[in-house]
């Protein structure tokens, strides 16, 4: 049964599966999907989480509590690092991608959170059309399997991203001690 609104779109509805986008400059993106996996966790619902620019090299809060919660999150980046060239992040988002699409389709989980891939598709230091391609993103986002749920974390949403979600939260930064030099702190930001 479709569910049409007045644009011709099929209107959200959770038998379809809802579309979230977190994005903006601010901070807690990543934190707010983690709170949305521990919710839908806590409700019986099978939650995978795929971190598109983290690495498996580095320990993360929000991976250690969720794994002890039974929680798959897959690391599939090599980091926020300078000393990476563009060819090996462009070997990391070739497969990061076809790990995602493959479980997306799989339709296994209720929820997929897609963390930092907003941050993966607005890229623009070197070529990742071909190896990220935002056409096969959002053609998986609209063929998904039915009554799943995706979330897309990261800064930079892409305009078409955005079309596409049933729910955008844009994240502002208003004040942060980073600018008054206090480093990441851990338990906060890792």
């Amino acid at each position: 049964m479709t569910n049409a609104g007045t644009n011709g779109q099929t209107k959200p509805s959770k038998e379809r599966g809802l579309v979230l986008v977190y994005t903006g400059d601010g901070k807690g993106k990543t934190t707010a999907a983690m709170g949305l996996a521990l919710r839908a966790t806590g409700r019986g619902q099978k939650v995978l989480v795929i971190q598109f620019i983290k690495s498996p090299q580095r320990s993360y809060g929000e991976q250690i509590a969720l794994e002890k919660l039974g929680v798959e999150i897959v690391q599939t980046g090599i980091g926020f690092t300078w000393l990476k060239t563009p060819e090996e992040h462009r070997a990391s988002l070739k497969e990061a991608w076809a790990f995602a699409k493959s479980r997306i389709l799989n339709g296994q989980e209720n929820l997929i959170i897609l963390d930092e891939i907003n941050n993966a598709l607005a890229i623009d230091r070197f070529p990742i059309d071909d190896v990220l391609p935002l056409a096969e993103v959002l053609e998986v986002i609209r063929t998904r399997p039915q009554g799943m749920h995706l979330l897309l974390t990261g800064r930079g949403a892409h305009p078409d991203i955005v079309a596409e979600a049933d729910l955008v939260t844009e994240m502002q930064p208003v004040k942060h001690y980073y600018d008054e030099g206090v480093p990441a702190v851990m338990g906060i930001e890792m």
